[in-house]
């Protein structure tokens, strides 16, 4: 799970969320290296419904909230590496003038072959809403990247991993399949679809500690029902 790939402004609020662009390239090459290859959220699923098959060591490359650093950065790095990525966009984002995805880039990264999915129109703490506010959030989402992007989302990412059963019921109600948690670990089949796990990545991690975070992470717990 990437956010923003640039170094920390001076006072940023959450510096560690910054990867520096040297460090992300770094990063997918060493994956690459050994012997991982980026899919997608869809074909993960094909594969656990016995449908396709996947390559030896797959992985999916995760950015969340829709910095333009995902399209200026992170799309032309995976595309040497013939590799997708899954954007995670939130509606009311940040604009491309404060260091947002614009349209064109986001049409340009479902070009490009990456999944579009979504955190919700806002991002915003979904535990904390009445009911209808939940289906809101999912349900305008949904609909604007219908209408901007010519796709359907399919898998939900909590915001800030915080989400409780009425949330994943409201998710699972709007017709999505699955969804991503901020709880580390390895996904399988086994899980319930709608509490996988990621692997936040933050600045500073050198390839082979990001190696080693990954393979740690194996067999760590599955994500809890509740935040």
């Amino acid at each position: 799970m990437y956010h923003v790939l640039a170094p920390p402004p001076r006072g940023a609020p959450f510096p560690g969320l910054y990867v520096p662009p040297q460090e992300f390239s770094a990063q997918m090459r060493a994956l690459a290296a050994a012997g991982y290859h980026a899919v997608t959220l869809a074909e993960v699923r094909r594969a656990w419904l016995g449908r396709t098959g996947l390559p030896p060591r797959p992985i999916v490359v995760s950015f969340d909230n829709g910095y333009r650093t995902q399209y200026t950065v992170a799309l032309p790095v995976l595309r040497r590496l013939r590799w997708v990525g899954d954007e995670n966009l939130q509606l009311s984002g940040l604009p491309p003038h404060q260091g947002g995805l614009g349209d064109r880039e986001v049409k340009a990264l479902v070009r490009a072959g990456w999944e579009l999915d979504t955190q919700g129109y806002s991002h915003a703490d979904l535990p904390a809403l009445e009911p209808a506010g939940v289906a809101r959030q999912i349900r305008l989402a949904v609909l604007l990247i219908e209408r901007r992007y010519g796709v359907r989302p399919r898998w939900f990412c909590y915001p800030s991993g915080r989400y409780d059963p009425a949330v994943v019921a409201a998710v699972r109600a709007a017709g999505f399949v699955g969804a991503t948690t901020v709880s580390p670990g390895w996904a399988d089949r086994e899980d319930d679809p709608f509490r996988l796990p990621r692997l936040r990545v933050l600045g500073g991690t050198t390839p082979a500690r990001l190696l080693a975070l990954i393979a740690g992470s194996r067999r760590a717990a599955d994500a809890p029902p509740a935040y």
